[in-house]
């Protein structure tokens, strides 16, 4: 299955649950109290999160795809908090704030990257349902998907409304489920239960052949367009009707913490369908996602870097022989890391020790080196007849191998200049006695403010030479 990055600009998400402020007290602990066998912690930093339904809108905004939330809050600091987090992050935030009922915070007490206390500060909402999904059905018009985050605290009362009320319109619904009756979420277009939230519904299942099957009995009686079930180190379970179950394996290198894990599959999913993705690459995008996010500590949202970054390591464009669209979308990503671009060119037809000497003090120049390589008709416009001797799909893949190069490319033209236009890299260098105004590009390059650099050549080392050399002992 090849991955793409999908454009998330155009492709605009509701969602619509229980939101929460996750807040965390990070501090040193050096002592254990005289009161008690406990650590004492002296808190140094106090960090507010968006947690819940919010965590999903802030994923969404974060994938840089329009965010709108629903959600009930108490009128108190912390949903102050929450609102000014949420609107810092693009994220258009509807909140029923309900006086004399606190917002549901999360607190936990973290030292040395360990949690070690979580303490909860909710009280069931008295929510007006009928209000909710009268502001849910106004805000439906020109929404591609809508999200139900479920964290059975209160502010989802009546799904099925809300369920209606998008597919009268077409829209998608997907659904975060809890609690132990699904049939709330009959209709829904998918839902995205964890393994142990299925199993609470369906019964226990020995393997995967029975999870397929209660899968599907739960897809057909409760009328499901799909059914995702996440499991934790052993991936996902996509099922869908009169389709053969799709599983994923986890794709975590290290898993640090599962905190908000289930919010980013979620958002990833809904994001990519609201941009035009088919539910398996969106399902495969959100696996992804879920990999970056358990390697992070505590909540967190995935960036659009973050993603791209993860979808070229998969498709094995993160380093090697590039088209010129995979790499723009390299260096766009490399941009996003603040990660300096340096650019070079030449014919490389046999690679020597002056070759490797040069491109490792290119490299040096900066965090990311593409290398520019004539096609086979511009180095025998360059060179002459018998030239070059090795071809340029042989070319590119040995500067390919090398530790110094990231990113290789052909030209047709004499020159590499069309492609330092739709480049920009940072940095141009060229290696020889040139001065800098003599370097093909290097206007290019001045003109945007890039820089011009003319590294020296390692004495004796030419392919010309090596060529001549070799048919002289022929």
């Amino acid at each position: 299955m090849k991955l793409s990055m999908p454009r998330f600009d155009q492709a605009p998400v509701l969602v619509v649950g229980d939101v929460m402020l996750d807040r965390y007290w990070h501090g040193g602990t050096s002592r254990i109290s005289p009161e008690a066998p406990v650590p004492v912690v002296k808190v140094e930093n106090i960090e507010d999160r968006p947690g819940g339904a919010a965590n999903v809108a802030l994923n969404i905004a974060a994938l840089g795809a329009p965010a709108s939330l629903v959600g009930v809050t108490g009128d108190d600091e912390a949903a102050d908090s929450l609102v000014n987090s949420l609107k810092g992050a693009g994220v258009r935030a509807l909140f029923q704030r309900i006086a004399h009922q606190p917002t549901i915070v999360k607190l936990r007490v973290m030292s040395r990257h360990q949690q070690l206390l979580r303490i909860d500060f909710e009280e069931p909402f008295s929510t007006d349902a009928m209000a909710l999904a009268v502001q849910v059905d106004e805000l439906l018009e020109g929404i591609k998907v809508l999200v139900l985050s479920d964290y059975g605290k209160g502010a989802l009362k009546n799904h099925q409304v809300l369920i209606q009320a998008a597919r009268a319109r077409g829209i998608p619904v997907l659904a975060d489920p809890k609690g132990k009756d699904f049939s709330i979420y009959r209709g829904a277009s998918l839902i995205t239960p964890n393994l142990s939230e299925f199993e609470t519904i369906v019964g226990g299942c020995a393997d995967e052949h029975e999870l397929v099957s209660k899968g599907a009995k739960l897809m057909h009686d409760l009328e499901l367009g799909a059914l995702l079930v996440t499991r934790g180190e052993h991936g996902m379970t996509l099922l869908r009707p009169d389709h053969p179950a799709l599983h994923l394996p986890a794709r975590a290198r290290e898993v640090f913490d599962v905190t908000g894990a289930g919010d980013t599959v979620i958002s990833t999913l809904a994001a990519a369908i609201a941009a035009g993705e088919e539910l398996p690459h969106a399902v495969a995008l959100a696996n992804l996602a879920a990999g970056i996010v358990v390697g992070k500590l505590g909540t967190a949202a995935i960036s659009a870097p973050e993603l791209r970054r993860a979808i070229q390591r998969e498709e094995g464009s993160e380093r090697g022989v590039l088209g010129l669209e995979q790499l723009l979308l390299a260096v766009d990503d490399a941009r996003a890391h603040n990660e300096k671009i340096v650019f070079t060119n030449g014919c490389f037809d046999i690679l020597h020790a002056g070759h490797v000497t040069y491109l490792e003090q290119a490299r040096a120049q900066g965090d990311r080196l593409i290398v520019a390589v004539n096609d086979d008709a511009s180095v025998s416009r360059l060179k002459g007849p018998g030239r070059p001797i090795n071809s340029v799909d042989r070319r590119m893949a040995v500067l390919a191998g090398l530790g110094a190069v990231d990113w290789v490319i052909s030209f047709p033209e004499g020159t590499p200049e069309n492609l330092l236009r739709e480049v920009k890299p940072d940095v141009l260098v060229k290696g020889g006695d040139y001065g800098i105004d003599q370097v093909v590009g290097a206007d290019i390059v001045a003109a945007y403010g890039g820089t011009v650099k003319v590294l020296g050549l390692v004495e004796n080392s030419s392919t010309t030479a090596i060529v001549e050399k070799i048919r002289k002992s022929e």
